[in-house]
């Protein structure tokens, strides 16, 4: 799906009825002001364009959602240090993609085991707009419940898929677990791999899988996927929880 320092800003968009993963409910971020969120982005009618999010976690790697790579990733780029996505900014790199690794065991029926590694072409040349972020690794404490965390994205500011320039960011609360393996919310869908977090008509989107879930700074999920009504209370963001992957990212980067 499909938003930390950023204010929450009233949503007052209800929806009608396109599948998928974005910010809903948020509003624009200072811009650069996550230097480490990055745009893949394929081609279609004739220019690039932004398909799902992701984050730069080491010199030559981004972190991502599996389920982005279904289709391969022929002809996708790795934009890193943009804001805008149509700008011109001199803050942007452009990177094609050596190799994509999702994970061995993500299913595609309940998106479990969502994440991906990203091998970029080349080393980022570090600047104020391009950063790298830190991830939970295995060992530390996921947030609880009802704790605030934020996620950002290019996605859909609304169920009629209505796509931003400027990249958005949103605060949501981490849900209680049971209420998320209900059977009128995920049911066995829901799975320990997985946290769900949303607020009242705040929520990623369709466009934001792959970006960061972060609290107190740190990225602590992925943003995998959700509910056909991006905001709907009871279909609210999924995110791959990255500190149960620790052994297969340091694996795959040691590549």
């Amino acid at each position: 799906m499909g938003c930390d320092k950023g204010l929450l800003v009233a949503a007052a968009l209800l929806a009608l009825v396109v599948p998928g993963e974005s910010i809903t409910g948020g509003g624009e971020a200072v811009a650069h002001s996550r230097p480490y969120m990055a745009s893949l982005q394929i081609p279609k009618n004739g220019k690039m364009t932004h398909e799902c999010g992701g984050f730069l976690v080491a010199d030559q790697w981004v972190m991502s959602a599996a389920h982005c790579f279904v289709s391969g990733t022929e002809g996708m780029n790795v934009v890193l240090g943009a804001h805008s996505l149509n700008d011109p900014e001199e803050s942007k790199q452009t990177f094609n993609i050596l190799q994509a690794y999702s994970h061995s065991d993500f299913s595609l029926s309940n998106y479990d085991n969502d994440i991906a590694l990203v091998k970029l072409d080349r080393p980022i040349v570090a600047s104020e707009s391009v950063k790298l972020v830190k991830f939970q690794r295995e060992g530390a404490n996921d947030p609880d419940k009802d704790k605030e965390v934020n996620t950002a994205g290019w996605g859909s500011l609304n169920n009629l898929g209505s796509r931003p320039d400027k990249l958005q960011e949103v605060v949501i609360a981490v849900m209680d677990r049971v209420k998320c393996g209900r059977s009128d919310y995920y049911g066995k869908k829901f799975t320990d791999n997985m946290l769900c977090a949303a607020k009242t008509r705040a929520d990623t989107c369709d466009g934001d899988s792959g970006g960061p879930l972060l609290f107190n700074d740190v990225v602590v999920g992925i943003t995998s996927n959700g509910g056909k009504k991006c905001g709907s209370s009871k279909k609210p963001g999924l995110y791959t929880i990255i500190s149960h992957y620790t052994q297969w990212i340091d694996r795959i980067m040691a590549q």
